[in-house]
């Protein structure tokens, strides 16, 4: 498991560029001490305590880490400015049984934190209004229109995962709005009761990673805390932590601290398969197990997206919010079909988008596209998948009449979010707004190519698209036969992963390729041999087209060095490890 010298500032296996155009780091002198400290003081596997290390967690704090509890890590949630009013607010709402309806985006984060909010009313005997904006008809966050109609009828008006920048429409509610979001603040805040939000501009951002169903767990932590002091017991809070799990994967926000918990106690709910639309999911997604991170990222989070990118945006939150099986299993079926039709739209997309990409040229600081009539419920993606292709922020924009709509990805260190603010502020794009990796906008299709420039100048200044060999971190090297399903194991002990906190990369050497076969459109299937023996599957996602998939479609008994992460195959009842491949090396 020890990098034989092949660590500290050297390239591990002198990999300077790989196949991906990446440099192969491996720990410093200081991290391979702190490994061992690690093993040592709390009788860890040294592949367990270099993961550890490379994540700068001390010696003494390693059992906390392996083990992130509630009760350890969840703050009070009076810390966040403006939650003490907004708790009192909502548990005057339940207690004068006025009417209450939930203004939730039409994501995963925003059907998680609506559904939140249902289930616990609808245990205190209560009833909410649940509107979520059509995607293409109304766009992202609280309108005029529809928070006048919703304030003619409700006395209270919950936004969740949207709001903080919607001055005009929450001032036309005229009526009672509690705020309960995740996204960039701006130096004013809208006359809303309360807006509780870790990145308003005068938060102390101690909890600057939470999603918005994070937000709106801690809420009703208060709420809770409010009733005891009332002397009345408040719903089960421990039994939705599997949604707060969902939205905080599907929302890729970054698994620190609290998150961390949180995503490790909604999985152990989840396993139990009581919430019936998480159970239909699984049912018509075809998952065997339980599921694991990687279910919530790419299984279930793109079927529960797939209404408010496709079809109906109230689908994904009323499956999360429904306790009627039946109901569920319709709902859950709805969304794979839509899923099925997104993809079709996707790939059109995205060929367009890829086209206009190569024809601008790859070497600047961004990609980007526009197209007339694309779809706004598939931009997103794409822009996601042209990040991936050329390795810097992308964004995608359909246009239609006289502006565009679009969403941007970001690579880690650029910060897209703050540059699409600064265009606003100047003027650039009529709306934007987001966080470091992703960010939406909408801009005049006159401005579109000035945008865009400055745009790019802008994530220039923060080196995106440098143009020097990035570097790949690996954590630890193995060789083909040690790659076991008990090392699976191992590694898992020190999850959850996900973003902020990606699964444990290790690097094996001198690995023959025995067979290599596509799967889909542009995968590749491969088992790989070790040089001291062992076989080992492995699988290349999305690099049909790439170096990578080049190199392996024509190089069966050529040798490589292949990075990348292990997670433990049980496909036909056997355990057995297998190599997710991120990058590789000729020999």
């Amino acid at each position: 498991m020890s990098f034989d010298g092949a660590c500290g500032k050297r390239p591990v296996f002198g990999v300077e560029r790989s196949l991906c155009g990446c440099r192969w780091t491996g720990p410093d002198p200081a991290e391979d001490r702190l490994a061992r400290a690690i093993a040592q003081g709390a009788g860890l596997p040294d592949l367990v305590a270099r993961v550890l290390a490379r994540r700068g967690v001390a010696p003494g704090r390693a059992e906390a880490y392996l083990r992130p509890t509630l009760r350890d890590l969840m703050p009070d949630p009076s810390s966040l400015r403006d939650m003490d009013a907004a708790a009192e607010r909502l548990w005057r709402a339940v207690e004068a049984g006025e009417r209450i309806a939930i203004f939730a985006d039409y994501d995963v984060d925003g059907g998680a934190s609506a559904a939140l909010l249902l289930h616990w009313l609808r245990a205190l005997g209560r009833e909410a209004t649940l509107y979520i904006p059509d995607r293409i008809a109304e766009g992202y966050g609280p309108n005029e229109p529809a928070m006048r109609m919703l304030g003619q009828t409700h006395d209270l008006i919950i936004c969740v995962d949207c709001g903080t920048l919607a001055h005009e429409p929450i001032a036309a509610a005229g009526c009672d709005v509690v705020v309960l979001d995740h996204h960039q603040g701006g130096e004013t805040l809208p006359a809303a009761v309360a807006v509780v939000n870790p990145n308003r501009q005068d938060e102390e951002r101690h909890l600057h990673y939470l999603c918005a169903a994070g937000v709106v767990f801690m809420l009703l932590v208060a709420v809770n805390r409010l009733m005891r002091q009332a002397g009345r017991e408040g719903p089960d809070l421990l039994s939705a932590l599997d949604l707060v799990a969902l939205a905080t994967i599907a929302d890729v926000a970054p698994l620190h601290g609290l998150n961390r918990a949180f995503v490790r106690a909604g999985l152990a709910v989840m396993a139990q398969g009581l919430r019936p639309g998480l159970a239909a999911l699984a049912e018509v997604s075809r998952l065997s197990g339980p599921p694991g991170v990687h279910a919530l990222g790419f299984v279930f989070g793109p079927r529960i997206n797939a209404g408010g990118r496709i079809g109906a945006a109230d689908l994904g939150a009323r499956l999360l919010a429904t306790d009627d099986p039946h109901e569920a299993a319709m709902l859950a079926e709805k969304l794979d079909a839509f899923n099925g039709t997104r993809k079709d739209v996707e790939a059109a997309v995205r060929a367009a988008a890829e086209a206009q990409v190569e024809a601008r040229g790859t070497d600047g600081p961004l990609v980007w596209a526009a197209g007339e009539g694309w779809h706004p419920g598939v931009v997103g993606i794409v822009a996601s998948r042209l990040k991936e292709t050329y390795d810097r922020p992308a964004v995608v924009i359909g246009l239609e009449g006289a502006e565009g709509k679009g969403s941007g990805r970001s690579v880690p260190g650029v910060d897209l979010g703050m540059a699409v603010a600064a265009l606003q502020r100047e003027g650039l794009i009529s709306r934007g707004g987001g966080h470091a990796m992703a960010a939406g906008l909408t801009v005049p299709r006159a401005r579109l190519d000035a945008a865009m420039d400055r745009l790019g100048a802008l994530l220039a200044r923060q080196g995106a698209g440098s143009g020097m060999p990035g570097a790949l971190a690996i954590d630890a090297v193995l060789g083909a036969g040690a790659a076991t399903a008990d090392v699976c194991e191992m590694l898992e002990a020190a999850g959850p992963f996900g973003a902020g906190s990606p699964r444990p990369r290790v690097a094996l050497p001198r690995l023959r390729i025995l067979d290599a076969r596509p799967v889909g459109s542009d995968h590749l299937s491969l088992t790989f041999a070790g040089e001291e023996g062992g076989r080992l599957p492995a699988i290349a996602f999305r690099c049909a087209g790439t170096a990578l998939g080049t190199a392996f479609g024509s190089g069966r008994d050529r040798l490589f060095h292949v990075a990348g992460t292990l997670e433990l195959d049980t496909w036909g009842g056997r355990r057995r490890a297998k190599l997710c491949i991120e990058d590789a090396a000729a020999v």
